[in-house]
C-alpha cells in the first residue's frame, strides 16, 4: 500500500530529519510486507491506515499535536508488525514492541521517542488509557476505531477476525471474542478521547452490542 509508506517516510521525516532515506525506505517496506502476511485478514494493512485516518481526525480536533500524531502514526505502523494469533497473551505486542525499538533506534530517534512508541505497542494489549486527550488516548481511540465504523465494515471486521481465528471452534471462539468485547459495554465509556467518546461512542456501543448478539446466537 503505497500511500503507508508514504505516511511513514514523513512521520520518520518529522521525528529523525537525519535518519538515512535507505534505511527508513527498507524497514517500512519490511513493515508492508509483514502486513501483508497470508494469515492477517484484519490485522493488515488496511487496520493500519484506517488507524492514521483515526490519529489525523483527532489532530484535526486538537486532541494531539502534529508531532504527536506523528509519534502515533509510527506506532500504529509497529503495533501489529509481529502478529501470530496462536501466540500466548501479550507475547505479539512484546515481540512488536522490542522490534520497533531496534528500527527506531537504527534510524536515531531521541530515546524518549523510542520509548513513547513502545510503550503504546505495548498498551495495546489491554486497550486501557486515561479518559483525557493527549497521545495515549489518542492511540487507543484510533486502535479502536473499528468498533465504531459504519456497519457494513464493522461486520466486515468481525468476519475478517473470525478468518484469523478460523483453527478454534466456534463455540470457543464465541466465548473468547464475548470476553474481549463485552467489558467495553460494561466501562462508562469506550473511547478515551472527547472527540471520540462525542462522536464515535454510541455508534461503537450499538456494534458491539449487536456482535455480542452474533456470537450468542
Amino acid at each position: 500500500m503505497p500511500a503507508l509508506l508514504t505516511w511513514w517516510k514523513l512521520d520518520i521525516a518529522t521525528l529523525a530529519p537525519e535518519a538515512h532515506s535507505d534505511a527508513v525506505e527498507a524497514i517500512g517496506r519490511d513493515l508492508l510486507q509483514r502486513l501483508e502476511e497470508p494469515h492477517r485478514s484484519y490485522h493488515s494493512a488496511r487496520h493500519v491506515v484506517e488507524m492514521y485516518a483515526a490519529v489525523e481526525e483527532l489532530e484535526r480536533e486538537g486532541v494531539v499535536t502534529e508531532r504527536e500524531a506523528a509519534l502515533a502514526g509510527v506506532a500504529a505502523c509497529f503495533h501489529d508488525a509481529v502478529y501470530d494469533p496462536q501466540a500466548p497473551p501479550g507475547a505479539n505486542e512484546v515481540d512488536s514492541a522490542a522490534l520497533a525499538v531496534r528500527c527506531l533506534m537504527a534510524l536515531g530517534l531521541d530515546a524518549g521517542d523510542v520509548e513513547q512508541v513502545r510503550r503504546l505497542v505495548l498498551a495495546t494489549e489491554r486497550h486501557e488509557a486515561p479518559l483525557d486527550d493527549g497521545l495515549d488516548a489518542a492511540f487507543h481511540d484510533a486502535d479502536l476505531w473499528i468498533l465504531a465504523a459504519p456497519e457494513e465494515r464493522f461486520d466486515e471486521y468481525c468476519a475478517q477476525v473470525r478468518q484469523e481465528y478460523a483453527a478454534v471452534p466456534d463455540a470457543a471462539y464465541a466465548a473468547g471474542r464475548t470476553a474481549l468485547l463485552e467489558p467495553f459495554l460494561r466501562r462508562d465509556t469506550v473511547y478515551a478521547t472527547r472527540h471520540g467518546r462525542r462522536v464515535w461512542g454510541e455508534r461503537a456501543r450499538v456494534n458491539v452490542a449487536r456482535e455480542l448478539a452474533r456470537l450468542s446466537g
